[in-house]
């Protein structure tokens, strides 16, 4: 049986004014899969996760998410306003403008749906707390709740267990364990390359390019770490953009099941 794509990769070349930030990735995040994106400061992770979600249009290549896919976004923590006058169920309650509309009418089914995803964050109670009262560990299981509500196909987390509390990750890695489980595709940018190793099958390990992608413990092997170090260290901010070069083409970790390239996928080899 071959497995479905949910999102393909095309020499996809993702920047910012010009400046190209990821270069040249292929190959297909498969529907279900569970997958860390790892990589140091700049080495294209957020990015990648903007082009994925199209804040961010390609500056070559392509990046397409398989048709009637549900994506739910949830950026760094870093650029969200908190200040804004809310409460916490407001906050969740903005997981359902995909079927309500934002200034659509909230029904009784709604306000229940809010209230079971606050338990399950361990939030209980915390409907009318106002959102710049939480800590960062509080917040961070509201945005977890929002994304709940939002029963996506799809889910996007960049860096949500920065500047949290030990307590709050282990809840969260189990919610995203939960989801991988219920058949949804899950991306998130990591830097505890431990728990990556511990909680995520897969992995794709970025240095502006494609360094390893496949099983997590091999991607994450020591001679892959350091060709993603050397990498990033001799990369050109204000480099063009650049054609494929076949003697430098990225280590790809693991076997033919744990990744597949676009073309693989679609002639059924892999």
């Amino acid at each position: 049986m071959t497995a479905q794509a949910c999102v393909t990769f095309s020499d996809l070349t993702l920047g910012y004014d010009s400046h190209p930030a990821v270069h040249h990735l292929d190959g297909v995040i498969e529907k279900g899969a569970l997958l860390a994106v790892v990589g140091g400061n700049g080495s294209g992770k957020s990015t990648l996760m903007k082009g994925i979600v199209g804040i961010l249009r390609p500056m070559g290549g392509a990046c397409e998410v398989a048709p009637g896919t549900r994506i739910a976004y949830l950026p760094q923590q870093s650029e969200l306003d908190r200040s804004f006058p809310a409460q916490v169920r407001d906050l969740v309650s903005l997981g359902l403008w995909p079927k309500r509309g934002l200034l659509g009418r909230h029904r009784p089914e709604d306000r229940e749906l809010v209230s079971k995803a606050l338990m399950a964050v361990g939030l209980e109670g915390f409907e009318k707390r106002p959102i710049d009262t939480l800590s960062g560990g509080q917040f961070q299981r509201a945005l977890f709740a929002r994304v709940l509500v939002q029963d996506a196909d799809l889910i996007l987390l960049d860096e949500p267990f920065n500047a949290i509390d030990a307590r709050t990750v282990t809840d969260l890695v189990a919610l995203i364990q939960r989801w991988h489980g219920e058949g949804r595709t899950v991306l998130v940018v990591v830097h505890d390359l431990d728990l990556v190793r511990g909680n995520f099958p897969e992995a794709l390990l970025l240095a502006r390019r494609p360094v390893a992608w496949g099983d997590a413990h091999r991607t994450l092997a020591p001679q892959n770490l350091l060709h993603a170090r050397r990498f990033q260290q001799a990369w050109d901010e204000n480099a063009p953009l650049c054609a494929v070069d076949a003697e430098s083409e990225p280590l790809v970790a693991g076997s033919a099941e744990s990744h597949r390239s676009a073309d693989q996928l679609r002639k059924g080899t892999a």
